[in-house]
């Protein structure tokens, strides 16, 4: 099933219901940054790769900041989102169903919770069972690469039972919880995931204090 459309749908729906200058998990960033951040993804490649390749970081920022300050009222900033929710130009790779799945599944999860949870009162969406088995099993294939910066073992587990090994290491902790809340502690979300941690209190405090994520 295909669960990125709909995943944008929601996105965009709560980009517009919490308007341009609401506050969002992505440091520094207000709904309008985030908003001008989806836009430009999916039509300038180097905003992107601005947040795997270090090189390309500072062009990407200038160019999502360059465009959030375009968006000096309410009316620009649902018509960015609208086209955002219309989906990629007809030239993008996003147009790809395979590369759209990949790259969006757990990117419209994570940004639509970077601004849900920003808020004082939040709770968790009760997810559809095949939409968070899909979020598990892509996070189970960049775990390795989301907690490399740890320097402990680490364990995913689901209350339900499954579990994988993202890293080894002498010592390890277990991190407990749905495959969403996993994914928003896998992406550096720390303190916003409702996870809990099984392992000795010196190894569960070093994870607490590590950087994880991209």
């Amino acid at each position: 099933m295909h669960f990125v459309d709909p995943s944008r749908e929601v996105l965009a729906e709560t980009l517009l219901a919490a308007g341009p200058d609401s506050p969002t998990l992505c440091r520094g960033w207000k709904t309008r940054d985030l908003a001008a951040h989806l836009y430009l993804r999916e039509r300038k490649a180097a905003v992107g790769l601005g947040l795997i390749i270090k090189r390309l970081s500072k062009a990407s920022d200038k160019a999502t900041s360059r465009l959030a300050s375009k968006l000096t009222t309410p009316d620009e900033y649902t018509k960015l989102v609208k086209a955002f929710r219309a989906g990629p130009p007809a030239l993008s790779p996003m147009k790809i169903k395979a590369l759209d799945e990949s790259s969006n599944l757990i990117e419209y999860f994570v940004h639509t919770e970077d601004v849900r949870r920003a808020v004082d009162r939040w709770a968790p969406r009760a997810l559809d069972e095949e939409y968070s088995e899909a979020l598990w099993d892509d996070l189970i294939k960049r775990a390795a690469i989301l907690y490399r910066g740890v320097d402990l073992g680490i364990v995913l587990v689901r209350p339900s039972g499954p579990r994988h090994v993202a890293k080894r290491a002498p010592v390890s902790v277990a991190i407990v919880g749905e495959p969403q809340e996993l994914l928003m502690h896998a992406h550096g979300r720390t303190r916003h995931a409702l996870v809990t941690f099984e392992g000795q209190p010196d190894a569960v405090a070093l994870l607490q204090s590590a950087e994880v994520g991209l």
